[in-house]
């Protein structure tokens, strides 16, 4: 049991007639937070659950994947602060280094100023007060999805307990030669004006052109021919390189490349990089603007030259052409080459382009000083743990990517060219040019005792202090007893498609500071997409907002939707219509809870403790008390084991189906008949199953569970705080399962008939079941009250055998034929006269859809979504009109 002191939460008011969803979720959440409910506990000798946020950069504002995200965190959460685990989730932000700075610039653009009228110090209090005032804005949108994080312990990745974890960790690794400072090809943002690490950088299949360029031999004997998709680069070339076994250039070597539109003589080099096989096999060497012609170019020696800015400005090495924007030099550079005689051919060609992943610009690869982490050392700490199982990754399809990733993993480049982040804690001196690297401002040299130093201009790479997140938020580099009761953190939940921006270097992290994996579990959620698999954009204009869906669904149908989506390595498509179809489910718990109320509000809560003794109990409460321990194996399991949609799903069939469907309508009879015994057993069960249902529910859809609870017989504490439900053997019961299935397959049955038939709901109808086991036999005639008040049967007929008049609907459960007479009971001829009218009007759609759809230039022009939702459609219509032709059929049988 848990021992917090209990919060009292009852109200004893009627359950008003509709969920006002909006009203309910804005009052208990007031409530949760007036009284720290989500706090975290630290007693011993308690099991402990830790999940730290993944932090949204401080400039976003809640979407679709935000939503998912941390919905799934929060069920997690809530399922173990119920288990009475010692739980924490720890709330925070990043502050999002390019972002943020180009938020706060494009600010004060509008004000025809930019960050150098200001000055770095200058800028960097304007940036913060940008925070303060807007910075608050996601977690304030986290909170309207349900989020239950303790935010007494809100963290952001610059505040001064993170700042001094980044400098500790810089300084250390900086000492232990993890850490240097050096020439390096790197990729440049020119509009973001600093490097990218590789995987800041987004590459997409783009169509270009393929320029095929004639390099003269130095002596004039000839030329061979190259090929590039960057032909302004080759005003940086120093070499041209061939394989070292191509007999075609055998002595090339020996006179030389004339480099066209310059005077300057290029050497050739032999390098086994270069594929014979490919193009005319002759390579252009760029050292300075191409990652694999710098690594030519330092095994043979050649020079870099580099011939952009950091604008992408031709610099004055570019010669004539200095001055011009890349794009425009590649246009000058491509007239010039083939106004010369230079130009063989120009190619379509389809390559991977590299852009920015904040601004979308054109990366330049170019060499640069630049600060980086000497990862591999680390890397292999984190691959030991995966393969070790130290650290499991959900679903494990991600294994073989995780390890491919880090087998071929670069030095990490760290240094951001921008002002807003941690600035790099190294200093020059201007005594010795040596380094200082300290945690604290040094006053002098360590090594001459020069106090000329200066600081370096650049900040870390964002993900660098994010990549401490796990530990630093939990007090390190001191020894707090947060960091001693929550790390390891339990899981980390996140989307894909940052396992290598944050994941791994996390593992890295956590391994060589903490000796220990930063997490158990990681489970990577895929992203979201429209209902018909495309990726949300604004410029497509199928982006599903969250708040939007929050508004007009409430916050439990939202996020019940989009648990259920959550199946492991499966993508997700959101569609609004399957949001409005679990906001009935809502409305359908929440019309369960009114019946309920009605017959318990008077009620002890003492009542349940009949449940205790199942043996004494009728087979339909035996029946629901052991489906609800199956259900509650079936939630733990699945919550154990994160699959999401396996939660929903199971509480769904539960709650719905068997529960309200089947349960509430079978002990009306006994709620208001008048035996008293049969009375307070129903009252009993149906109030202990509810309870389980809430608890089952509430991590999934705290705020009507919450609402629901509050009102329930006796004094209660917040639901939040109630041991969750685990499984108990006493009642399963198969015996009882075993006769429910089948009185409610032949109920069902008789229902089924009735509705394809279109047979009235009040009207009475005969059932005859033709039953050759003697022992179901007498088993359903001890039901017989139950199956005709259920059908709505007058006479109920079980016999061993018969035949199936042809105007009579029939079908087979188990090995019993259910058998309803029809003749009397509609009106064949004006139904199959409706059905008729139905039909001309279906055909008469799917000849119009059928049109669309072979239209090529519809198919051509058309948007997919809407090609796929006439699809769609299509198959709709086909579905209706067969099921017309089989309705038709079956009323034909009765003329």
């Amino acid at each position: 049991m848990q021992s917090e002191k209990k919060t009292e939460i009852s109200t004893h008011y009627d359950l008003p007639k509709a969920y006002e969803f909006r009203e309910v979720e804005q009052r208990w959440y007031a409530f949760w937070e007036e009284h720290k409910t989500f706090g975290a506990t630290m007693e011993e000798g308690r099991d402990s659950f830790s999940i730290v946020i993944p932090p949204p950069n401080v400039t976003g504002v809640l979407h679709i994947g935000h939503a998912l995200n941390n919905t799934l965190q929060d069920i997690l959460v809530r399922y173990h602060r119920m288990k009475g685990d010692n739980t924490l989730w720890v709330p925070g932000t990043d502050h999002a280094g390019i972002a943020t700075q180009n938020v706060v610039e494009r600010q004060l653009a509008t004000e025809n100023k930019t960050r150098h009228d200001l000055g770095r110090d200058k800028f960097i209090e304007r940036v913060w007060a940008w925070r303060a005032e807007k910075g608050g804005t996601i977690i304030n949108q986290l909170k309207r999805v349900g989020a239950s994080c303790d935010w007494d312990r809100e963290r952001f990745t610059m505040d001064e307990g993170l700042s001094r974890a980044v400098r500790e960790v810089f300084v250390r690794l900086y000492h232990e030669g993890l850490i240097y400072k050096g020439d390096y090809i790197v990729n440049w943002c020119p509009r973001c004006h600093t490097a990218l690490a590789d995987d800041e950088v987004e590459h997409a299949p783009t169509d270009g052109k393929l320029y095929h360029i004639r390099y003269p031999f130095a002596d004039s004997s000839g030329h061979v021919v190259v090929a590039t998709t960057r032909p302004e680069t080759m005003l940086g070339d120093t070499g041209v390189a061939v394989h070292p076994e191509d007999e075609r250039y055998r002595g090339l070597q020996d006179i030389g490349i004339r480099l066209p539109l310059t005077d300057r003589v290029i050497p050739v080099v032999l390098d086994h990089h270069v594929q014979r096989e490919f193009g005319t096999g002759a390579l252009k060497v760029t050292p300075a603007h191409d990652r694999d012609d710098y690594e030519i170019g330092l095994r043979h020696d050649l020079d870099r030259l580099k011939v952009m800015d950091d604008k992408g400005v031709m610099n004055e090495n570019a010669g004539t052409y200095a001055g011009l924007d890349r794009f425009e030099c590649r246009k000058r550079i491509v007239a010039d080459l083939e106004e010369q005689g230079f130009l063989e051919k120009i190619e379509p060609y389809q390559h991977a382009v590299g852009k920015c992943y904040r601004c979308k610009t054109v990366v330049e690869p170019t060499t640069s000083k630049q600060w980086f982490v000497s990862v591999r050392p680390l890397a292999d700490k984190a691959v030991d743990a995966v393969r070790e199982g130290r650290i499991r990754i959900y679903p494990s399809t991600w294994y073989k990517t995780f390890y491919s990733w880090m087998d071929n993993i670069r030095d990490w480049c760290i240094s951001r060219q921008i002002w807003w982040g941690h600035r790099i804690p190294a200093w020059t001196c201007g005594g010795c040019g040596g380094f200082v690297v300290a945690v604290d401002d040094p006053e002098k040299c360590d090594k001459c005792g020069s106090t000329d130093l200066t600081r370096e201009g650049d900040v870390l790479d964002t993900w660098f202090s994010s990549a401490l997140w796990p530990f630093s938020t939990l007090g390190w580099p001191d020894q707090t007893k947060e960091l001693a009761t929550f790390y390891p953190t339990s899981v980390l939940i996140t989307s894909f498609d940052i396992l290598f921006f944050w994941v791994a270097r996390m593992m890295m992290m956590g391994l060589h500071f903490m000796d220990e994996v930063p997490f158990r579990d990681v489970y990577l959620h895929a992203l979201v997409r429209d209902k018909y698999g495309k990726k949300m954009s604004k410029s497509t204009g199928n982006v599903v907002d969250p708040l939007d869906m929050i508004e007009k669904y409430g916050t439990d149908a939202f996020r019940f939707t989009l648990t259920a989506f959550a199946a492991q390595g499966r993508e997700i498509k959101m569609d609004e219509d399957r949001i409005e179809g679990y906001r009935h489910f809502i409305n359908k718990l929440w019309n369960a809870a009114r019946f309920a109320q009605m017959h318990i509000k008077d009620c002890d809560p003492s009542i349940t403790d009949v449940t205790q003794k199942t043996a004494a109990l009728a087979v339909a409460h035996r029946w629901i008390l052991s489906r609800m321990d199956a259900t509650v194996r079936d939630v733990v399991a699945a919550l154990e084991n994160y699959n999401f949609n396996d939660i929903a799903a199971s509480i769904y069939r539960f709650t719905w189906h068997e529960f309200c469907d089947w349960y509430l309508e079978w002990i009306k009879s006994d709620l208001y008949g008048d035996d008293e015994t049969a009375r307070d057993q129903a009252r009993s069960v149906m109030l202990r199953v509810l309870e389980t249902i809430l608890k089952l529910l509430h991590p999934v859809t705290p705020f009507v569970t919450e609402e629901i609870w509050s009102v329930l017989p006796g004094d209660r504490s917040t639901i939040m705080r109630e041991p969750f439900p685990e499984a108990d053997d006493t009642l399963r019961d198969p015996e009882a399962v075993a006769v429910m299935d089948l009185v409610m397959g032949v109920i069902s049955g008789v229902r089924t008939i009735r509705s394809e038939a279109d047979v009235h709901p009040t009207r009475k109808v005969e059932t005859v079941l033709l039953c050759p086991d003697p022992g179901k036999r007498d088993l359903l005639a001890s039901f017989e009250g139950s199956i005709r008040a259920m059908t709505r049967s007058e006479k109920l007929t079980i016999t061993e055998s018969g035949s199936v008049p042809d105007d009579a609907g029939h079908m087979l459960f188990q090995d019993i034929e259910i058998v309803v007479p029809l003749r009397g009971l509609i009106d064949a001829e004006a139904e199959l006269a409706k059905l008729d009218r139905d039909l001309v009007k279906l055909e008469k759609e799917l000849r119009r859809v059928e049109g669309k759809l072979g239209n090529e230039k519809f198919l051509s022009n058309a948007p997919e979504t809407i090609v796929a939702g006439e699809r769609i459609k299509r198959d709709g219509i086909r579905v209706r009109i067969d099921k017309n032709r089989e309705s038709a059929a079956r009323l034909r049988k009765l003329l």
